[in-house]
């Protein structure tokens, strides 16, 4: 059996000279990196073997982290840009987390147009979550609207960050963001709720993609940002295995722990366990000699 693929795209020139991402390098290194992950060289192409051309794509972002530490507008609305420019209507793609008071603090502009790239959150008028609950495994939640009918498919674009209990919170757990009562999942280090709720119909049955935004990396004391433990990586990491993708974030994570004298994560009793969990759930692959990771640099 083939190795779960992770594509690691980073750039130099990411970073404008105003201090933010440059939506044109992240546009190139998003191209790169669908190219990469679908084997396919063109751009509509790489869309293709993701989507059918009239989905309604969701892209779950993580604005929990206020404007330090969440998916940018810049990076988010990038990445919507080439997917519409290659074979999917913009009015067909949202942007959306759980309030807009998070949108709104990490720099988005909400939009609720009928012919462009919407920006709203779960409380958002007319949204909502939905009125049945979701039974699953361990699992007993309310998912937003946004994930149960808005979308039929969805991507994660998540931030890459250090967890203090789950050790990584990434593409897996950011789904946490769907559900209406994420606090109830966080005892043992959020094993097994991560790999659960990520296994509900509601996620499972859309999730096409995952990107994990590292542009800026929290390594240590997250998920909240302290700018001493926040490096700028500079990179994007795609995969079209869920939990290969949280298992090369966390690789990444203690790269930058090493690199600044810190323990590992196992040594200070936090690894993140969820991931092996997910892994014999049949959700993907998380051990490091069953993943191939191909990294490369866009100007």
């Amino acid at each position: 059996m083939a190795k779960a693929r992770v594509v690691v795209i980073r750039s130099g020139s990411v970073w404008s000279p105003a201090g933010g991402p440059d939506p044109a390098v992240a546009a190139r290194m998003f191209a790169r990196g669908f190219s990469l992950v679908t084997g396919e060289e063109d751009g509509p192409a790489a869309a293709a073997a993701l989507f059918r051309p009239d989905d309604r794509i969701g892209i779950k972002i993580n604005t929990i982290g206020g404007r330090a530490i969440s998916t940018r507008p810049e990076t988010a609305l990038a990445l919507a840009a080439w997917i519409s420019r290659n074979g999917l209507l913009a009015k067909n793609l949202f942007v959306w987390d759980r309030t807009t008071r998070e949108l709104r603090d990490a720099g988005y502009a909400l939009s609720a147009g009928r012919s462009e790239v919407r920006v709203f959150g779960t409380d958002a008028a007319g949204v909502g979550y939905g009125a049945d609950l979701v039974s699953h495994l361990g699992v007993g939640s309310l998912f937003s609207k946004i994930q149960t009918e808005f979308a039929t498919a969805s991507i994660s674009l998540a931030i890459l960050k250090d967890h203090g209990l789950a050790g990584v919170t990434a593409g897996l757990k950011n789904y946490f963001g769907a559900i209406h009562n994420p606090n109830k999942y966080h005892e043992g280090r959020c094993d097994p709720f991560i790999a659960e709720v990520f296994d509900a119909p509601p996620v499972k049955s859309r999730h096409r993609l995952t990107i994990l935004d590292a542009l800026v990396v929290q390594y240590h004391r997250g998920p909240s940002y302290h700018a001493r433990w926040a490096e700028k990586f500079a990179g994007f990491v795609f995969s079209l295995d869920p939990v290969a993708a949280d298992a090369v974030g966390w690789t990444i994570i203690e790269r930058l722990r090493a690199a600044a004298g810190l323990p590992t994560l196992s040594e200070e009793g936090r690894a993140p366990s969820y991931l092996a969990t997910a892994e014999k759930m049949g959700l993907g692959r998380a051990d490091p000699a069953e993943i191939e990771t191909v990294e490369e640099t866009v100007a």
